[in-house]
């Protein structure tokens, strides 16, 4: 097993090559919170991932508890919270604009930013008791990512259920949705299936495939994350609520709401 040649050293994530494929592993145990260190390893193995000649494929995994649980909800503090949403959508950016296919092998929890990381990858594989959801209303916040690219791939009413009212969905619940294209107890299986049938394709082909399955929706989505990025940091982290729901959040006791 080839370690991927790095700047500095790893801690949230490892990065493995074994070709054609590089494995990127979340590594913050216990939940994988996505914290600005993962972040920014992350963008940085995605940003090495495309200079690589030898990569057609690229795996985000997480561990057997937990794929993600989300962001870290201290990094939304008023003061952090423009710096931590340009880091995560720095991330989203460079997974949507890879030109190497990607998949999500996905345990059990796979929550908020977790969640969008996943979704936006070409194919997911999951456990059927992974769990699926965007729980960021309740923090009266509402998930960025999701909010843009979420209601193209389940549809726009079930997508208005999970990011407007928090509803979560069961591994079987995401396969119906066509959330995820496949349910294994080992994810695992179905990623090596998909690996077999990648190695043998032409890898510029594959790129060029890619770049044209998603010319469309690459336009919307731009301008899309740039609008909710917008209403996100301009509109809801002025209001009272949103802090209110973080500082509860941190502090462990249910929120008082003022609707302001």
């Amino acid at each position: 097993m080839v370690k991927l040649a790095s700047k500095s050293e790893l801690h949230r994530i490892s990065v493995d090559v074994q070709p054609p494929v590089t494995r990127i592993t979340l590594k913050n145990p216990p939940l994988n919170v996505i914290d600005l260190e993962m972040m920014g390893e992350l963008l940085e193995a995605l940003e090495e991932v495309e200079t690589s000649t030898e990569t057609s494929a690229v795996v985000i995994a997480g561990s057997e508890r937990a794929f993600s649980s989300g962001v870290d909800i201290a990094a939304h503090t008023p003061d952090g919270v423009r710096g931590m949403l340009t880091a995560f959508h720095g991330v989203i950016r460079a997974l949507v604009a890879t030109k190497r296919l990607t998949i999500a092998s996905v345990h059990r929890h796979c929550l908020g930013g977790g969640a969008e990381l996943a979704l936006l990858c070409d194919v997911v594989y999951a456990s059927p008791d992974s769990v699926w959801g965007f729980p960021e209303i309740k923090l009266a916040c509402f998930p960025p990512v999701a909010s843009v690219a979420l209601s193209s791939i389940v549809g726009q009413k079930l997508a208005a259920e999970m990011v407007l009212t928090g509803r979560t969905l069961s591994g079987q619940e995401a396969l119906d949705a066509g959330l995820v294209n496949g349910l294994a107890d080992d994810p695992e299986t179905l990623v090596g299936e998909c690996i077999s049938r990648v190695s043998q394709l032409s890898p510029a082909a594959l790129a060029m495939a890619k770049k044209a399955f998603y010319a469309w929706d690459s336009i919307h989505f731009d301008k899309g994350l740039a609008r909710s990025e917008q209403i996100y940091l301009d509109e809801l982290m002025k209001t009272l609520d949103a802090r209110e729901g973080i500082q509860a959040h941190i502090e462990r006791r249910r929120p008082k709401w003022q609707g302001k």
